[in-house]
């Protein structure tokens, strides 16, 4: 897909964002979460998982589309619903896609891509979090079935999910190692979803803690090799952590439009906003810094396309484009004064959302030790 094709694709995703999502969000993100419906309204518009295969109902397209769609979604101010996007269709089926047996991907893709099923990612725990060899749920094999024990915590679309991939230890005592990767039906006897989890931002997001009771899964639910989860992990972070980039630049042009729009129309002692020098300076400095990581963006986008974007370049773009992301959404509040404090003003939702993003995915101290380890080989 060449540049003018994705141009076309982008407006074609926008206008239909505007229809479908735009007079709702608010509300939605008053309920703490978007309905369920929306993710068929979304497969049925052919908006999720464009870049999985023909075969299965997708569009065979390259990833960049998938991640202009994350973009325009985070370029709206809808970094709730982004979030769950990045994780069904960024993560989840990619996962898919690249690791799962044909009965796997037949069983899961084609629902995914239609909107039928939603899917989660659960590594995180209460007690392992950025540090994946610490988790505790494990997974012990009696005969042909695996039987899964253990909890999960801050799971994107975890309400609403129908498929959870889910890391345990199948080989105790051998950490990284010995970890396997499930795919898990949420219809399965022993699994329960724990309350929704508040948060300070990215309402949209369904977020919760789950369970794993004696949850027997067939021996087809392995992804993977046995013992390799860790390994698959490692290789689709990269993919996950340019999502993320793609979502906090995107966010960050978002809120710096709105930002100029408002300056522009806003009087303060006799003249607009927009014409302190230390306004125009400010927006100088912000337009600049979103210019510069967009640009590293795109060159690690293409890289991934062609299969050769690096875990250390995945983690300098995760890092930079985030903390960037953080700190223009906090500029531009400020030049909004007291209603950027309002959640009347949308500058204020682009704020919120924008502080889990140096967290989630592998958190900026993690980024800054993985590029710390490829110089120092240590």
């Amino acid at each position: 897909m060449d540049n003018e094709e994705l141009s076309l694709f982008r407006d074609m995703a926008r206008r239909a964002f505007e229809q479908e999502i735009a007079p709702h969000y608010e509300a939605w993100e008053e309920q703490h979460m978007v309905p369920r419906e929306l993710w068929n309204t979304l497969g049925q518009g052919g908006l999720l998982c464009p870049d999985m295969p023909e075969e299965y109902g997708g569009a065979g397209t390259t990833p960049h589309v998938c991640l202009a769609l994350i973009e325009e979604l985070a370029r709206m101010g809808m970094g709730g619903l982004a979030s769950g996007y990045g994780i069904h269709c960024n993560i989840v089926a990619p996962y898919l896609n690249h690791f799962g047996t044909e009965e796997q991907k037949q069983q899961w893709l084609p629902r995914m891509i239609s909107g039928e099923a939603v899917g989660a990612l659960a590594m995180t725990e209460p007690g392992a979090g950025s540090d994946l060899q610490a988790i505790r749920t494990n997974a012990v094999q009696e005969g042909d079935e695996w039987v899964l024990n253990g909890s999960k915590i801050f799971i994107t679309n975890g309400w609403h999910a129908d498929l959870v991939i889910v890391a345990a230890i199948t080989d105790p005592g051998k950490g990284a190692k010995g970890t396997s990767l499930f795919l898990v039906d949420t219809s399965l006897p022993g699994f329960e979803k724990g309350k929704k989890i508040e948060k300070i931002g990215q309402h949209a997001s369904d977020t919760a803690e789950l369970f794993f009771q004696d949850v027997r899964l067939p021996g087809s639910a392995l992804l993977g090799e046995v013992n390799k989860g860790f390994v698959i992990m490692m290789q689709e972070l990269p993919r996950e952590r340019l999502g993320i980039a793609a979502q906090a630049v995107a966010a960050a042009e978002g809120a710096l439009d709105i930002t100029v729009e408002y300056v522009l129309e806003r009087k303060a002692f006799g003249q607009t906003v927009a014409s302190f020098q230390n306004t125009r300076f400010k927006l100088a400095e912000v337009k600049t810094e979103i210019a510069l990581n967009r640009a590293f963006y795109e060159k690690c986008a293409d890289a991934y396309a062609r299969g050769e974007l690096s875990v250390e370049e995945a983690a300098m773009l995760k890092y930079a484009a985030t903390e960037m992301q953080c700190k223009t959404a906090d500029d531009c509040l400020q030049l909004f004064g007291g209603y950027g404090y309002t959640a009347e003003y949308p500058i204020s939702r682009f704020y919120t959302d924008a502080r889990i993003q140096r967290i989630y995915g592998g958190s900026s101290e993690i980024m800054r030790e993985i590029v710390a380890r490829s110089m120092l080989g240590r």
